[in-house]
């Protein structure tokens, strides 16, 4: 059986993780701009935020969208390419 999780970016990163990181990455100005939903614009905290994307699953997709982008680069299974020569 294939190991489906070696392909998911997310696998074993929490909700909060995801939002904390994006904070300490973006802010939450940012974040508001890029998702403007309530828990961002007004009074954001890591709590509230938590709340409102365990219960709305299309803003949490929204949220582990962005996750993925912003931090790509660490999701790239392909090795990097030697630069060696040989003359």
């Amino acid at each position: 059986m294939p190991h489906q999780n070696l392909k998911d970016p997310l696998h074993g990163v929490t909700l909060e993780v995801i939002l904390t990181r994006l904070v300490e990455h973006v802010g939450w100005k940012e974040l508001a701009n890029r998702i403007p939903v309530r828990c961002f614009l007004f009074d954001p905290t890591i709590t509230s935020s938590l709340r409102f994307f365990r219960k709305t699953p299309w803003a949490r997709k929204k949220v582990e969208d962005l996750y993925v982008k912003v931090f790509k680069k660490r999701f790239c299974t392909t090795p990097p390419k030697s630069s060696s020569s040989f003359d």
